[in-house]
């Protein structure tokens, strides 16, 4: 027993070096060649001898997942199959994805096994008793398969066996990719060795036009003087391009003709300024239309022969029109290439630029001192007219105030009826908006042309607060508004100016009490933290749209289809607040949302004793 055992573990020993040596052969191999089909010729007749079967094969599949037998060792007297190319009928997508996945199909006996009719034929053909197919995958993609086949008799594969073989066709795998990749390589190697040299000297030209890029680029953001920017175009795009003439051109207004403006000479001639008439030159229809032309023109020498030489026309011009164009000449038949005409194309686009923000700039300067001019006039205006419509208002409110006292002390019949009464307080209170409108405006005025004086004061908050709401009680309770005041019982007492901070106040009092519905809320609340007073005067039932808070502080800006005591105002009111807030050293922040919006002034604490 012991003895059997003894030549069991010894056939396992050799079995196990003989693959170990069967696939470091083959491993070196691989590395040593680069040879595809000598390599698997070699692997599958070896394979053969070691597995002792009848038949070990290569299938490679074409792109259709047929497939062609590329390496077959076969012993006599079964035919061989190498070359032959043939299409599995039973081969599905499903049954490729599986192989894909690295399925290995192990059949110990064709005639016993649960096998479609289609595949056991084509084993049939082939005389095949048994068979192992191991898929071979390059790149993650399924090359082929390898194949071990007994054709005498079925036969069961054993474990070590497949296990081999799914060893051996990773090498081959392997060896497919590594040859793949070095055709790769060899067909890019041939293509690079070919375009070096040509490549190389475009590099080295490429590099010079994009440094003059770049120069003519700096010079544009440097300068705003189409004179020097384009004088400076001219001259490099000689110099670079090696030719013997550069110039531009401009068209006037109608594009009717064109105006030699800029020009470089190798030979140092100054040229007169030319006009040319657009319609007497056909090359123009094409400039015309911003496409660039090239052509190669004979000219008439002096001693009766002629020279050829080329010319390239690149019109300059943006998504606004045409504005003229480039002209180089090389005095020979040489025609330029087409890097050197799309550097000038770029050169030309960088004209169109330069031309474009040149004159911007100068109709901008122009408009600057207009509307210098302008705002000073209506400045001028503004405080006239406000002065020539205070002085009647004034007289007009005088004269109600005078006629109250008559109606007081005459107590007429007629003067004391309640239309009359009506009337006149319509009377009196347009008198009082129509000033308020122009000491608005006046006060506007002032603070827009200079620094107004601060006269600063300690100011109890409550007490303050508390005068200045108290007149629009009234008014509140009369448009069936609700009006509430809140204030911290210890809040610190705060320096500013007190007639320009009372403004503010009422001015944000008198918009709540314009813009608050029936039945809503208006609430004035001063608190302390964190070393700022924070006054607030909130209104409930009305929301300001997003867009339109951005403008709200906005001279002469009103806010639409809000008002529903039809109030009115001239839209100077919150602009002046904003002036007088940021005179007050403080800020103002609108905050609109869920049918709230409230005006919150926030001032830092002077501490005094």
């Amino acid at each position: 027993m012991s003895e059997l055992i003894s030549e069991a573990y010894n056939k396992i020993s050799v079995f196990q070096a003989e693959r170990e040596r069967l696939l470091a052969a083959i491993a070196l191999r691989i590395r040593q060649s680069l040879d595809l089909d000598s390599i698997i010729k070699q692997t599958v007749e070896e394979v053969r001898l070691f597995l002792q079967t009848d038949r070990v094969l290569v299938y490679r599949f074409e792109p259709d997942w047929s497939g062609l037998m590329v390496a077959e060792s076969v012993i006599h007297p079964y035919r061989a199959v190498i070359g032959s190319k043939i299409k599995d009928p039973c081969l599905t997508k499903k049954h490729i994805e599986k192989y894909r996945l690295g399925e290995i199909r192990v059949i110990d006996n064709v005639e016993t096994a649960q096998l479609p009719s289609c595949y056991k034929d084509l084993l049939a053909t082939f005389d095949v008793k048994a068979n192992l197919v191991v898929p071979i995958i390059a790149e993650e993609k399924l090359w082929g398969l390898l194949i071990a086949q007994n054709c005498k008799s079925p036969r069961q594969w054993d474990s070590s066996e497949v296990e081999l073989l799914k060893l051996l066709a990773n090498h081959v795998g392997i060896a497919v990719q590594q040859a793949e990749l070095y055709q790769q390589v060899q067909s890019v190697n041939s293509y690079l060795e070919r375009k070096v040299k040509n490549r190389t000297a475009k590099l080295e030209q490429a590099v010079e036009f994009e440094a003059l890029i770049r120069r003519v680029t700096q010079s544009i953001r440097d300068s705003l003087d189409e004179t020097q920017i384009l004088q400076k175009v001219t001259q490099e795009l000689g110099e670079v391009l090696h030719i013997e003439c550069c110039k531009i051109e401009l068209y006037n207004n109608s594009h009717s003709a064109a105006t030699i403006v800029y020009e470089y000479r190798t030979n140092n001639d100054i040229s007169q300024q030319t006009t040319r008439q657009v319609a007497d030159f056909p090359e123009y229809q094409q400039l015309l239309q911003k496409k660039s032309l090239q052509f190669v023109e004979t000219i008439p020498l002096l001693s009766s022969s002629t020279e050829k030489l080329t010319r390239l026309i690149c019109p300059i011009f943006d998504d606004k029109g045409i504005l003229g164009n480039i002209w180089l000449l090389r005095l020979k038949e040489e025609l330029f290439d087409e890097l050197e005409i799309r550097l000038v194309e770029q050169v030309a686009n960088q004209c169109a630029i330069a031309i474009r923000q040149a004159r911007l700039y100068e109709r901008s300067q122009a408009q600057v001192k207009e509307l210098e001019k302008l705002n000073t006039l209506k400045d001028d205006f503004l405080k006239t007219i406000s002065h020539e419509l205070r002085t009647p208002m004034t007289s007009i409110l005088l004269a109600s105030q005078t006629l109250e006292k008559l109606i007081q002390t005459q107590g007429l019949r007629g003067i004391k009826s309640e239309k009359f009464q009506r009337i006149f307080q319509i009377f009196k209170g347009s008198c009082q908006q129509q000033n308020k409108s122009v000491n608005d405006l006046l006060t506007l005025c002032y603070l827009d042309a200079q620094n107004a004086t601060l006269i600063p004061e300690i100011i109890h908050i409550e007490e303050f607060l508390i005068q200045i709401v108290e007149p629009f009680k009234q008014k509140a309770q009369q448009q069936q508004q609700q009006l509430i005041v809140k204030i911290d019982p210890d809040i610190s007492s705060l320096q500013s100016d007190t007639t320009l901070l009372e403004r503010v106040i009422n001015e944000l009092l008198t918009n709540a009490c314009k813009y608050t519905p029936v039945n809503e809320t208006i609430t004035v609340t001063a608190q302390e933290k964190d070393d700022k007073i924070y006054i607030s005067i909130r209104n409930s039932g009305i929301e300001i749209p997003l867009e339109e808070q951005e403008s709200i502080f906005e001279k002469f800006y009103r806010i639409p289809s809000h008002d529903p005591w039809k109030h009115g105002g001239t839209g100077i009111g919150l602009a002046l607040v904003k002036k007088l807030v940021k005179l007050l050293h403080a800020t103002i922040e609108l905050d609109s949302q869920n049918s709230q919006t409230t005006f919150t002034i926030q001032f830092a604490i002077d501490r005094f004793e």
